[in-house]
Formats: structure tokens, sequence, C-alpha cells
């Protein structure tokens, strides 16, 4: 029986040794779970119908709505504004006011949400289906969620000069063009910030008629 020279040999337990070498990394790489899904978490605002409770306080239990200016009047320490925080967050804020007012040392706050505000956007304008829409309470919509919801844009649409408005807190407006029809298509043109713009409620959103 012929017997391999000594160079291949050595090159063949090499790559054996570099292939039992790699094997651990690679199942470890097949291990590693799939990247999660962004999750949405919902933060405060006006209308918000909500419980507030602290905890062996009872007579501190608030149910309160935001009001306009984002804020929920709360026994001892008056206003506090919770617009535009998560639960979390507002709890945190109730907690460390009752202690900077020296009310209670250390409150354990818990917030609930007994009821939410009107979620709804409007589109008006060269869409099939113009209307209020609603939005959804555990996701989020961008614009061109909303476009396909509402029919989808029409034949004289200028798609690439939807106008979205929105008002911040304190009541100021902002306006920000988005290209649909660029994010539809595909195109290069499109930026990126414009897919990414998600609507907030009480947000109009315009699409204007090409002129020819």
């Amino acid at each position: 029986m012929p017997t391999l020279p000594f160079r291949k040999i050595r090159s063949l337990l090499t790559v054996l040794l570099g292939a039992a070498a790699l094997a651990p990394a690679l199942r470890a790489q097949d291990a590693k779970p799939a990247a999660e899904k962004p999750r949405f978490i919902y933060t405060l605002t006006v209308t918000d119908k909500l419980r507030v409770e602290i905890f062996q306080e009872s007579d501190l239990t608030t149910i309160s709505r935001v009001d306009a200016s984002g804020n929920v009047n709360l026994p001892l320490i008056g206003d506090i504004h919770l617009a535009g925080l998560t639960v979390e967050q507002a709890q945190k804020a109730v907690a460390s006011a009752y202690i900077d007012k020296r009310f209670l040392r250390h409150p354990e706050v818990t917030i609930s949400i007994d009821e939410y505000a009107p979620r709804e956007v409007t589109i008006a304008g060269q869409v099939r289906q113009p209307g209020r829409f609603e939005l959804p309470l555990e996701s989020t919509m961008s614009v061109v969620d909303l476009v396909t919801k509402a029919g989808g844009l029409t034949d004289t649409a200028k798609g690439s000069a939807v106008v979205v408005t929105h008002y911040d807190a304190d009541g100021k407006k902002i306006t920000v063009k988005v290209d649909v029809e660029g994010i539809i298509k595909g195109k290069k043109s499109a930026r990126s910030s414009d897919n990414s713009l998600l609507l907030q409620p009480g947000d109009i959103v315009f699409v204007p008629e090409s002129i020819i």
C-alpha cells in the first residue's frame, strides 16, 4: 500500500486542525438569535386619561386627563408635565416630584392608562379615499402607510411633494415635505428620513395635484 509523502500528511493535518478550530465559532454564529424588530413604545399625550397610584398612599390616588399643556394635576404637588413621556418615565417623574417637595421619601408610583386619547390623522388631496384614519396603539404608521390605507395616489397626484403638518407640544406648527412617490418606486433620490418619518396624532397629510 503506497504511503503519503510527509508534506502531504502535514498539509492534511493542518486543514483538519483548522476545521476543528473553526467549528465552535460556526456553531456559535448559527446559534445567534435573529435581530428583533424594534418595539413600539407609547408616549403619553394630551387627553390621555391616567390613573396615578402610590403604594400605601391611597388618599393620593388620582384619575385625571393630560390637559392641553401636557400636564396632570396631582395632590400636594400640583401640575406636572407628563406629555411626551413613556409610562415608566412618567412614574419616575412623579416619584421625583414628591421626593423633591419632601412629601414622600420613597414613593412607589404606578401609572396606568384608563383611556387613550383619540389617535387620528387626516389625509386630504389627491388620494383615492381621503379622510380620517386611526393610528394603531401598539405600532407606528409612516406617511407611505397612510397613503396606502387611503387607497393610494390618484393619477394626477404630485406624490413627490406630499406635505405633513404637525403641531408640537407647544402648539408650534411644523411642515415637512415627503417624497412618497420616490419611496414607493424605490428611487435613489428619495431620502431615507422621508421613509422613517412617523405620524403623530393630529397630523394632517396633504397630497397636492400635479400641474401639467
